[in-house]
């Protein structure tokens, strides 16, 4: 039996020396299949070339809540800086990034994976890992995100930018974390899948978390060279992982 492996990505966030990193790690592996969970554009620097490096080398790219609001036909943004990353994007990714699917299933070792960005129902709810036993369902729910195909097995997301993996009755649930604002450890992190891709029969399935260091202060003066808005807390959140709402300094 042949055992396919899938390198799933999230959270790249415009921070290219960190996406390069783990692609070098993907490769250097032998993964040529890479699914990519959004949001990988915003608050980093360089989200126009983040955006050209995953649509080349990702089989799959959904769409976060970065993609699904920055490039909207007419934004109204409260947020004036927002102005700043949608401004660094070339105009004709725009229509390619808000039309970019909100899920992806797949069979993996005859399990019905389904891959999003955040919730099953809303690209812009957060589903943290102590979530509770309606959210932890809610995950596996057919939705006008997801749509009415068969009820999956295996779940996996990004969003919060926290890796983790949770099991209750038979269902399993996981994070992918983020390459490049990992939260939970301030490096980068991505998840691989293996088994036998589009088998329905039961096979070997396996689930891997990969953690890949990089020169976080490189990124940090290129963000610095281009003037990017919001610099020193988005600099803590990648030295530290504490989140720029925790951070002394950020308005109440």
């Amino acid at each position: 039996m042949t055992i396919d492996r899938i390198a799933l990505i999230s959270d790249v966030h415009g921070n290219l020396t960190a996406l390069q990193a783990v692609l070098g790690d993907i490769a250097a592996r032998g993964i040529t299949r890479i699914v990519n969970l959004g949001d990988f554009i915003g608050k980093g620097p360089r989200g126009q070339q983040a955006a050209d490096l995953c649509r080349e080398v990702c089989e799959v790219n959904l769409r976060g809540n970065w993609e699904d609001f920055l490039p909207a036909e007419q934004p109204t943004y409260r947020d004036p800086s927002l102005w700043w990353w949608r401004e660094e994007l070339r105009a004709e990714q725009l229509p390619w990034l808000r039309t970019l699917p909100l899920s992806h299933d797949l069979l993996v070792g005859g399990r019905r994976v389904r891959l999003l960005h955040a919730s099953a129902g809303d690209v812009h709810t957060k589903v943290y890992a102590d979530l509770s036993p309606v959210e932890f369902d809610g995950m596996f729910a057919a939705t006008a995100l997801t749509g009415s195909g068969p009820v999956p097995t295996v779940v996996g997301y990004g969003d919060i930018h926290d890796a983790y993996l949770s099991v209750r009755d038979g269902r399993t649930l996981f994070n992918v974390g983020s390459v490049g604002n990992a939260l939970d450890e301030p490096i980068p992190s991505y998840a691989v899948l293996e088994g036998a891709v589009g088998s329905d029969l039961p096979g070997p399935f396996g689930l891997q978390f990969v953690r890949v260091p990089y020169d976080v202060e490189a990124e940090i003066q290129v963000a610095a060279d281009v003037g990017m808005p919001g610099l020193s807390f988005w600099a803590t959140e990648l030295r530290t992982g504490v989140y720029r709402s925790l951070q002394p300094g950020w308005p109440s």
